[in-house]
């Protein structure tokens, strides 16, 4: 799962006002990169945050374990650079690791294959001085199907000619828990948010293999109104190395909303309710989908044990059923077979 944000459409040149000067006194800004052999790629994700131009700001490249030239790059291009590198043990361990070293007041988060947008934390921080109490702001972002350092011009331009439109680029804004319940709306490569919200509600989870993001999102909007910016300021890279196709150890959208809903319910701290049915049937899609990919890898007890959760959940979900008795089906064919 993660925050899986492979929609949206369309690649800015802005037509938004060029990057504020950052006076005297910006609150530092601690930008932290885990890093897993991505040599191709960090290079211009750097130097797409430092384009930011953002005064008091420092880079933090946490290197999980990389077994190409990453680190190497990033010491001989980017000296300025703080590089830490530990054993492989995932990307929260990589990101809580980053936490730990940052000395901004503001913490702000990049995946080493991702690229920022000129004006995005400009534009953050405008929007968060005008929202007294806010602690924490994501943005829009433009999924970026690529293999290539960096966009061309063209689609740049192409980018710049819809990214005005905040209708397009509108979403979750406020208290968004309720939201967060049938999606995670936040990506990580986005946000930018106080330290002392992580000292408040902790890091990353690292036993999470997928969707250490969107728990830590949902403890988030429990404490804190997080706003998001309608206008793309950023590129989420799909490409062949970033794409799982791996049968899933286990359901890790239910396991996160399900603590979620154990801990606090469906009702967000200002008073709005998520719809029970829609949350419902949410679940009950994430183990039907859970089930199908292991029935489809041959894996059947792991099938009938998702298809069965998806209708304790919800017993008239039909994509359920119909996983359901495909397992039993095929379980029974090899002695058919025989017969």
């Amino acid at each position: 799962m993660g925050c899986d944000h492979r929609r949206t459409a369309a690649p800015v040149r802005r037509r938004d006002p060029a990057p504020r000067e950052a006076p005297v006194n910006t609150p530092l800004v601690s930008v932290i990169i885990p890093c897993y052999n991505a040599e191709r790629y960090i290079g211009a994700t750097i130097a797409s945050v430092l384009a930011q131009g953002q005064a008091g700001m420092e880079i933090i490249v946490v290197d999980d374990g990389s077994s190409d030239g990453s680190v190497a790059l990033v010491r001989r291009e980017f000296p300025q650079v703080r590089v830490e590198q530990q054993v492989n043990a995932g990307v929260a361990a990589a990101r809580n690791r980053g936490l730990g070293m940052a000395r901004g007041e503001w913490v702000a988060f990049v995946d080493a294959d991702d690229i920022w947008l000129p004006g995005k934390l400009a534009a953050q921080f405008a929007q968060m001085d005008a929202v007294p109490g806010c602690r924490m702001s994501y943005t829009a972002w433009q999924v970026w199907p690529s293999a290539a350092p960096l966009p061309t011009s063209e689609q740049l331009e192409q980018l710049a000619a819809i990214a005005g439109d905040s209708a397009r680029w509108g979403g979750a804004s406020g208290w968004i828990y309720p939201d967060l319940l049938l999606d995670c709306v936040v990506w990580t490569s986005t946000v930018l948010a106080r330290r002392s919200l992580f000292e408040e509600i902790g890091g990353f989870d690292p036993t999470l293999r997928i969707g250490e993001d969107y728990d830590l999102w949902l403890r988030a909007s429990r404490v804190t109104p997080i706003h998001r910016v309608a206008h793309p300021y950023a590129l989420y890279r799909i490409h062949p190395a970033s794409i799982t196709k791996s049968m899933p150890t286990d359901n890790y959208r239910a396991k996160v909303i399900g603590r979620a809903l154990a801990s606090w319910g469906m009702r967000s701290p200002d008073g709005r309710e998520a719809d029970k049915a829609s949350v419902r049937r949410l679940l009950s899609k994430s183990w039907s989908d859970y089930a199908g990919a292991h029935l489809q890898g041959g894996s059947l007890a792991q099938a009938r044990r998702g298809g069965w959760a998806a209708l304790r959940t919800d017993p008239g979900h039909a994509p359920g059923w119909k996983v359901l008795i495909k397992s039993y089906v095929q379980a029974l064919a090899p002695s058919k077979e025989k017969k």
